[in-house]
This record gives structure tokens, C-alpha cells and sequence, in this order.
């Protein structure tokens, strides 16, 4: 546990990715969380921040659902730059552009301690 960061309440977790996954915005908040600037972030793959531990199959069902067109919600572990990890409750949802170029944003907040564990039991069930 000693590499856990734990986001305070008042964090708010938002990115934007185009129709492959690639980040094109972050806030403020994400930056600072994850240890990234904002030009190390635009541009490459959102599973960059993604931790090891977190089942394949948790984001073959997000990417599933939103590309549907539907809203996903679910508690993720992520890590930062310098190895550390943080917990996320989690949504993301399509959205378009004017243009009309697919977008998918996700906002993600701090989860309780109880969605902490029921996540943790179910990830270990799962590849």
C-alpha cells in the first residue's frame, strides 16, 4: 500500500480521447495526479495510465460499451509516471465533435474504500 496515492474529494479526473484511444485533452487535475504534462499526454494511447493489475477483460468491456454508444461506469486502478498507483471510480461515455468526429470522455472521481474492495475481490477472479 505504500504506493498508493489517494486522491482527495475535490479531484476531478477528466480526459478526452478521439475514436483510437488516443488522449486529446487532459485537466488539470489528471496531470497532476498522474505525474504527466499535458504535452506528454496528448497524443498517446489513454492505456498508458493504466496499472498492470487491472484485468484486460475490464477494458475489452468498457471499449465495448461506449463504442455502442452507451455509458460505462466501473472502479479502475491506474498508475502514475513514477510507478505509484491510484483507484478511480469511473465513467466514460461517447460524445461527438461539431464535426461530427467520435469522442470518448471520461470523468473519474475518488471511489470509496468499499468500492475499493469489492473491485479488488472481482479483478481476481478475472484475467
Amino acid at each position: 500500500m505504500k504506493d498508493e496515492l489517494i486522491l482527495s474529494k475535490d479531484i476531478m479526473i477528466v480526459s478526452e480521447t478521439n475514436a483510437k484511444g488516443e488522449i486529446v485533452f487532459a485537466n488539470n487535475d489528471f496531470c497532476k495526479i498522474a505525474g504527466y504534462s499535458i504535452d506528454e499526454l496528448v497524443g498517446k494511447p489513454h492505456n498508458m495510465v493504466r496499472h498492470k493489475d487491472m484485468p484486460k477483460v475490464a477494458f475489452k468491456s468498457l471499449w465495448e460499451t461506449v463504442q455502442a454508444g452507451r455509458i460505462w461506469k466501473g472502479i479502475v486502478k491506474n498508475r502514475t509516471k513514477d510507478g505509484k498507483y491510484y483507484w478511480v471510480n469511473a465513467t466514460a461515455f461517447p460524445s461527438k465533435t461539431l464535426n461530427g468526429e467520435i469522442r470518448y470522455i471520461s470523468i473519474r472521481v475518488k471511489p470509496t474504500n468499499e468500492e475499493i474492495v469489492n473491485a479488488q475481490k472481482l479483478y481476481s477472479t478475472l484475467e
